[in-house]
């Protein structure tokens, strides 16, 4: 596959920019992990670099655009020296493949995100053919297969780790099975394995990655695996602190996940689990194949379970066919949740999924109901937030602010904090003392007094 080093290539820099979810950020590591095997070293500085790597996301409108947008910047950059091996990776170079070469000569390689495996291969035969290269074929397995036997060695304190890849949802407006495929779990001991190689670099925080990830499921034998019994399992490990997962489906919160609230000391109290709309008729137009009392259902069995689990999702606005009543049903149930933080974006049709051709609503409309929507859920989080003050809260250090004298970690919740601290904290969970608070972030000092009240 590659992987014996080119001794030409030994003082070559990659420079990789990542668009989009957590995923693509695992992703864009992986691919340096491999590439890495040819001689090349990554570079912060993207004018130094012989390779440029952009991985794309395809979620959002314009995505599209922002490829050719950051094209340009880079002929820009490199206008008076030698061009760099031009790579577009990820979700945009799966859906357009070709048509990407086409458009813009600049770019040398298209490589979708089930091709990665083929990364090296496809960067040395562009250097001895200097020819365009396009990887976009579906080959998951052999995909993880490769990439098993590459250690990873991300060392950040927080660090994220895929395994569940695709979705058979569906969901009229989603490009993901178009993307990624169909829903594909990696193996259980393998990921096992990579999470114990990523808490011996000092990894103390994992998040467990797929497009949907409570589907995951892994079965070998008389054996069956599935998100529970990863977490039960990273759970014996004692240099493990913190246990997330994301992005979830209301339809796979199974009864077996719900009851790791109960069991787990490291699963977070913390669920980000998308809804996209607060109206059943809407959310049957998606085909989203549940409704919003199963997903009240849900909210309820967990906030039995742990009165402090929070709760963020995804919502999506002026889906077609939404009426101003569907819409005041989607506020009428963010304003019951009250979530922590959320996401939420007018509706953009994804060429190649079934909503595509639908029939818009008018964008002046749309844009007031994505403001009335903004500013409910970020009313929220900002009194979320606000209610923190004075309180402690334990905060995992993932590291400190260059040039400044602080630190910079997240709450079990995912809320960021800025605080003043002691030398040699990160990778621990100290308790903060929360001064001040504004709507995406806290600050504080490190305390230690018993008399303080915790959040």
């Amino acid at each position: 596959m590659g992987l014996k080093k080119n001794p030409k290539l030994m003082s070559k820099k990659v420079f990789i920019k990542t668009f989009g979810c957590q995923m693509n950020e695992y992703d864009s590591n992986r691919i340096y992990e491999s590439i890495s095997k040819i001689g090349y070293k990554k570079t912060e500085i993207c004018d130094e670099a012989n390779c440029y790597i952009l991985n794309t996301c395809h979620i959002r409108d314009k995505a599209k655009e922002k490829v050719y947008h950051e094209i340009g910047r880079i002929k820009k950059k490199f206008k008076f020296k030698q061009k760099p091996v031009v790579v577009v990776a990820g979700c945009v170079a799966q859906a357009e493949n070709n048509e990407i070469i086409k458009r813009e000569p600049y770019i040398d390689i298209v490589i979708g995100p089930q091709s990665y495996h083929k990364i090296n291969d496809t960067i040395l035969n562009h250097l001895k053919e200097k020819k365009k290269e396009e990887q976009t074929e579906f080959d998951t397995i052999l995909k993880f297969n490769y990439f098993d036997k590459i250690r990873n060695d991300n060392s950040k304190v927080s660090t994220f780790l895929t395994i569940q890849e695709g979705c058979d949802k569906f969901c009229k407006f989603c490009v993901v099975p178009y993307t990624r495929g169909p829903e594909y779990s990696r193996s259980f001991h393998k990921i096992i394995d990579e999470a114990k190689q990523l808490i011996k670099n000092g990894s103390k925080e994992i998040t467990l990655l797929g497009q949907n990830v409570n589907a995951y499921l892994y079965e070998e034998e008389n054996n069956s695996f599935r998100l529970s019994d990863l977490i039960m399992e990273l759970e014996e490990i004692p240099e493990l602190k913190r246990i997330r997962y994301t992005t979830s489906h209301p339809l796979d919160m199974t009864d077996d996940l719900i009851k790791c609230y109960e069991k787990s000391r490291k699963l977070v109290p913390f669920v980000h689990l998308p809804i996209q709309s607060g109206s059943n008729k809407v959310l049957k137009l998606m085909n989203r194949n549940h409704t919003v009392e199963y997903y009240l259902s849900v909210y309820e069995r967990l906030k039995k379970i742990n009165p402090k689990i929070e709760f963020s999702s995804d919502f999506i606005i002026a889906y077609p066919g939404e009426t101003e009543k569907d819409f005041e049903e989607t506020m009428k149930l963010v304003k019951k949740i009250k979530f922590i933080n959320s996401y939420s974006f007018i509706f953009s049709p994804r060429p190649g999924t079934a909503a595509f051709n639908l029939e818009l609503i008018n964008n002046n409309i749309a844009k007031k109901r994505l403001k009335l929507i903004q500013n409910e859920l970020f009313n929220n989080q900002s009194l979320k937030n606000k209610m923190t003050e004075n309180k402690l809260v334990n905060v995992l250090v993932e590291n400190k602010i260059n040039n400044q004298n602080k630190y910079f970690g997240r709450t079990e919740h995912m809320t960021a904090v800025i605080f003043d601290g002691q030398k040699n904290i990160e990778g621990k969970i100290v308790p903060v003392l929360i001064t001040s608070s504004n709507q995406n972030n806290l600050f504080g000092v490190v305390k230690l007094k018993k008399n303080i009240k915790a959040a």
